[in-house]
């Protein structure tokens, strides 16, 4: 096996799928979303409260990453409830916390709803 990293490194289409994941994971509340959902499953309207985002705005995000692949959804009556089922999502997600403070001190906070009327409307 050769070491020559010209060689054994990613591909031209490898490179571009991998810079096209970490774009849309540089959208902030896209990146809360997928930290939110490597905790736990919730709908739409959880993850807007959770995040501060809209409804309208959070099912656009939601939307962009399953086409993505880097959440999933199931329907559960009328509701449609979203995770990561991956574990390289998992990982990737929390190795970016760990890059940026390895101490933790940068981590988000655990989920808190946020109150209806302080909702922002641009998301």
């Amino acid at each position: 096996m050769s070491t020559d990293p010209r060689v054994d490194g990613p591909t031209g289409p490898q490179l571009k799928a991998a810079a096209e994941t970490f774009d849309l994971l540089s959208a902030p509340t896209r990146l809360h979303l997928v930290w939110l959902l490597a905790r736990g499953e919730y709908d739409v309207g959880t993850l807007a409260e959770y995040t501060g985002a809209t409804v309208a705005a959070v099912s656009q995000h939601l939307a962009k990453l399953r086409l993505a692949g880097l959440v999933t959804s199931r329907r559960v009556g009328r509701r449609h409830i979203y995770a990561v089922e991956d574990p390289h999502v998992l990982t990737l997600v929390d190795q970016i916390f760990q890059h940026i403070a390895p101490d933790g001190s940068l981590a988000p906070d655990p989920p808190t709803p946020v109150h209806p009327s302080r909702r922002s409307r641009s998301e």
